[in-house]
């Protein structure tokens, strides 16, 4: 009877050791966690949280970046935003821009990418001419189109020898945002077709061969095979797409030369907060409103377009 106890004494003191060596070794291991977290998290609270909470609070306030003062604003910055005819314009241009670029580049992309992704030759070569556009900045990008379609550019004097139409695309209204449009749609379809041309490794080539040997051509087994396969990667570049799309600056800026010109035809989101933040410096607030606003309407978005693909992939 009392060996009996003893032993059972004994394993439970054993048991007892074992448990505290294993939650101090737990606690040793989440310490060295977070000791290698910790720059990490301290990076991120510095660079991006504080950003963030100082934009919110600068959003209710009037400020003035010169004088170094500021005083509680409230919603006037929003209700001074929603009669600004700029935010009204900015909102327009970067709605089109979305509308066009967004769909189209996704197009183009899922297109090329079909294509390589068959027996192609110098399946490599085209590859790298045609991710060649993504390698170059924006800004060089930018110069190249303001090139060819100034007064004097070579896509302006082709249409006038050829159609005898003289468009001045760079001074238009109704083509300098198209131009913005185009450039972006060159310079992001190849990116995105690599993304694509990824996910199609993926799909067995058995799905392929079964549709061809029923007697599907090559654009019905893409539209009923690859299509579905890549949805999650669809998503994926539909919702990189338009975040990127909502914060067009550098492209604008530079063509119109940071005015949004030719009658804010080129005025976007990002824009309007540069001019609100530099070019007038004590409307620091009306900046930060600004950014809120488009951060809100971002969210929102994605937010749709998640809900809407998840619909139809429960639907299907």
């Amino acid at each position: 009877m009392n060996a009996g106890m003893k032993t059972a004494a004994n394993t439970a003191l054993n048991s007892t050791a074992v448990r505290a060596a294993a939650s101090a070794r737990s606690n040793r291991d989440a310490s060295a966690a977070w000791a290698f977290l910790a720059p990490t998290l301290l990076l991120v609270a510095v660079f991006m949280l504080g950003p963030v909470l100082f934009a919110l609070f600068a959003s209710t306030q009037k400020m003035d970046l010169i004088g170094g003062h500021s005083q509680w604003a409230g919603t006037k910055n929003l209700q001074y935003l929603l009669d600004d005819h700029k935010f009204w314009a900015a909102c327009r241009n970067t709605l089109r821009y979305v509308l066009f670029v967004v769909p189209l580049q996704t197009v183009l992309a899922l297109a090329l990418a079909c294509v390589l992704n068959g027996r192609v030759k110098f399946k490599r070569g085209f590859v790298t001419l045609l991710f060649l556009p993504t390698l170059t900045s924006s800004a060089a990008m930018t110069m190249i189109f303001m090139w060819l379609f100034n007064n004097n550019g070579l896509v302006t004097q082709f249409i006038q020898a050829h159609f005898g139409i003289t468009i001045r695309f760079l001074s238009d209204p109704a083509w300098a945002l198209p131009v913005i449009m185009l450039m972006n749609v060159f310079s992001t379809t190849p990116h995105f077709m690599i993304v694509f041309l990824a996910g199609l490794q993926n799909v067995p080539r058995n799905l392929y061969e079964a549709m061809e040997l029923d007697g599907a051509g090559a654009l019905a087994r893409h539209w009923f095979i690859s299509v579905p396969q890549l949805a999650p990667i669809t998503f994926y570049v539909v919702t990189m797409g338009l975040i990127g799309c909502f914060q067009v600056f550098d492209q604008a800026f530079i063509m119109s030369g940071g005015d949004g010109g030719p009658e804010d035809s080129t005025l976007t989101f990002t824009l309007l907060i540069y001019h609100f933040a530099f070019k007038t410096y004590n409307t620091m607030g009306l900046a930060c409103m600004l950014a809120v606003v488009l951060t809100i309407i971002i969210v929102c978005a994605t937010s749709l377009l998640n809900r809407l693909v998840k619909s139809e992939g429960h639907n299907a």
